[in-house]
């Protein structure tokens, strides 16, 4: 059975953005990043949330098509739909077994990309195998937490922990369930 990786940006206080969805604070360019950018060229499945899906359209993302060129994409969202869909994207509802059918037969760990409220329905419901955290060195005060609204505590293991220059940090952790 393949892993849920839940590969994000987040701020030393466990922010995925600022108010009003503002990322501009974390790091775009360097070694940390482009670590990051290599390690995606692994996945072959991508699952996300509504808003995060349409968080892409702020950076040129195209309504129905893939923000990863390269991996299936499986949206859950109730209320998303396009008139023009690429055939590399499934839109499903909140199923959990969705998810667990993906593990299954997904060819690749599957990369998680938020946000914050999907992360944290996948982490109550167990699903979440590996968080996978690029610590940006700021504090944000507010905005977008890294599990939404999910208050359930899990311990976790250290897997990897790399340290970049810029003062980027990728830290990988288990989920123990």
């Amino acid at each position: 059975m393949k892993k849920i990786i839940y590969y994000v940006a987040t701020s030393v206080d466990g922010f995925i953005s600022g108010p009003d969805e503002d990322i501009s604070g974390f790091m775009a360019t360097g070694d940390g990043v482009a670590r990051y950018l290599a390690d995606l060229k692994n996945f072959k499945t991508v699952i996300m949330g509504r808003k995060t899906y349409e968080f892409g359209y702020n950076y040129g993302l195209k309504p129905g098509q893939p923000a990863y060129p390269h991996m299936r994409h499986y949206i859950f969202s109730k209320t998303l739909r396009f008139e023009d869909r690429s055939p590399q994207i499934t839109i499903c509802g909140m199923d959990i077994e969705i998810i667990k059918d993906l593990k299954k037969k997904s060819k690749t760990d599957i990369y998680l990309c938020g946000g914050g409220q999907f992360a944290g329905w996948l982490l109550e419901n167990e699903m979440i195998d590996v968080l996978k955290i690029k610590l940006n060195p700021l504090i944000l005060g507010d905005g977008i937490r890294i599990f939404g609204a999910s208050s359930k505590p899990f311990q976790l293991r250290l897997m990897e922990s790399e340290m970049f220059d810029d003062g980027l940090s990728i830290i990988t952790y288990r989920i123990q369930y």
